[in-house]
């Protein structure tokens, strides 16, 4: 019975997509301690832009938005074909192994080292490896917080925006409900993440998290944006693998029409 479950084509796609959704937001979090500027990655300054009173800023960006944009591309993949309680379900699983990873990191870091290895006393040109290693892994807890709140609750609003817009338009606009459920989950997503981790937990304004959030969600529409087109590529390479009847059965049962 494992063996046919298995082999059934519909249930391979959903433990890739499962599986590559919870590694993706495993490595986002744990790159998130390094900010980059994206104007110097783009080949230009730094564009001093000034929101609400705030002065200087610019696009300086955590590694981590380089990956959670394919995050929404593959909540929508699964909400299209598998429906709302299967991206609650994977989104849940995300976030528990995501907790856990942190506290394994937490515990890692407070484990006493080998008197050999390079901490506290460095060798010319190596590093403290101890302070390297707390460092990276070792981020704060309001930062881990919010962003776990961020991510659960802008995954639930996806979901919910998503479905709203696809019972007005059925099977048509396909990039009206990717696009815009992805663009109101990531405003979302934007703010929250900025009032835990630095409005709660290091006592910035008001204007500085409502500064910092409208340039980041400048990044996260653009790339939203220019994100749709995969959203077509992956429907139809998704379609050619399980076939297009299939497909129509999966997206009705995703609906509550049907079932697969």
């Amino acid at each position: 019975m494992v063996l046919n479950i298995l082999k059934d084509k519909p249930t391979k796609l959903f433990i890739v997509i499962a599986a590559f959704f919870v590694a993706n937001a495993l490595i986002a979090e744990c790159i998130g301690g390094k900010i980059f500027s994206l104007e110097k990655l783009l080949g230009f300054e730094p564009l001093n832009l000034t929101l609400f009173g705030q002065t200087g800023l610019s696009f300086s960006l955590t590694c981590g938005v380089l990956l959670w944009p394919l995050e929404f591309v593959m909540t929508d993949i699964v909400n299209e074909y598998y429906g709302p309680k299967a991206v609650k379900r994977i989104s849940y699983i995300a976030v528990a192994l995501i907790s856990y990873a942190f506290i394994m990191f937490y515990a890692s870091i407070h484990i006493p080292y080998a008197d050999w290895w390079p901490a506290s006393k460095t060798a010319e040109g190596v590093p403290d490896m101890q302070v390297a290693f707390t460092g990276i892994f070792g981020q704060g807890m309001w930062i881990i917080f919010g962003s776990l709140v961020a991510f659960l609750v802008s995954q639930m609003v996806d979901v919910f925006v998503f479905h709203r817009i696809k019972k007005v338009t059925g099977e048509k606009k396909v990039w009206l409900r990717a696009t815009g459920s992805t663009l109101v989950s990531q405003l979302i997503d934007s703010f929250i993440v900025l009032t835990i981790a630095f409005k709660f937990g290091s006592n910035w304004t008001w204007a500085q998290v409502i500064a910092v959030g409208c340039v980041n969600y400048m990044y996260k529409f653009t790339v939203a944006i220019l994100l749709t087109p995969l959203i077509y590529f992956a429907e139809s390479r998704i379609e050619r693998y399980i076939g297009k009847e299939t497909a129509m059965q999966m997206k009705k049962a995703a609906m509550g029409q049907g079932s697969v």
